[in-house]
């Protein structure tokens, strides 16, 4: 299967990870939305990443979709997400919640450097909804022990720390002054191990 999206991507790079953690062959296509928008419109109509392409030419779309698809490939014991409530529904929240952060990081970056003079009423609004984010989830962080979320590596751990990664390098003021220590210590943790390491790349800003 072909993996297509670049791992400075919040969205694509817990693709990778989880690919290489369940052990399941990939080749990665770094096609962009922007600069490849004509090619990647052929494969996906939507024209985004990530897109998981298989072996048969189906071509999967949307982070929690595409993982879905993949832990049906794997055994029940291996999959990166819990099983059973109420922890699979806490972990789901925690993801959730990362996502969001993700979503709300990249409509920033977009109004200040697609628009002369970005709205500083919207701007307010997506930082209002960053910040009340990411307190949540430090502050549920905080009241876990531990070095994993949910004390083995879930969809969760790879979620936020993939998040607070591109968040840093995208808006490298956000987080300057950090008031979320314990998501900062969860994801050093993490950015440690060899495969966030080796499924990472630089924020390159789209063109």
């Amino acid at each position: 299967m072909e993996l297509i999206g670049q791992f400075d991507s919040p969205f694509a790079r817990p693709i990778g990870i989880t690919l290489r953690l369940y052990g399941i062959a990939f080749t990665h296509n770094r096609w962009s939305s922007f600069g490849d928008a004509d090619a990647l419109a052929k494969v996906n109509p939507l024209i985004r990443i990530p897109t998981l392409v298989l072996d048969d030419g189906t071509a999967l779309v949307e982070t929690s979709a595409i993982i879905d698809y993949l832990d049906s490939l794997v055994t029940p014991e291996k999959r990166l997400l819990p099983q059973t409530n109420p922890t699979r529904m806490q972990a789901l929240k925690v993801v959730g919640m990362a996502r969001g952060v993700s979503d709300m990081a990249v409509r920033l970056f977009y109004e200040q450097v697609l628009h002369k003079e970005p709205s500083q009423t919207f701007m307010a609004r997506i930082t209002r909804q960053l910040e009340g984010g990411l307190q949540w989830l430090d502050t549920e962080r905080a009241s876990r022990k531990g070095t994993t979320w949910f004390g083995v590596l879930t969809q969760a751990d790879i979620a936020i720390t993939c998040t607070l990664r591109h968040l840093r390098e995208s808006q490298p003021d956000f987080l300057k002054n950090t008031r979320y220590p314990a998501l900062e210590a969860h994801c050093a943790h993490f950015e440690a191990m060899d495969v966030f390491r080796e499924i990472s790349q630089p924020f390159i800003p789209p063109a």
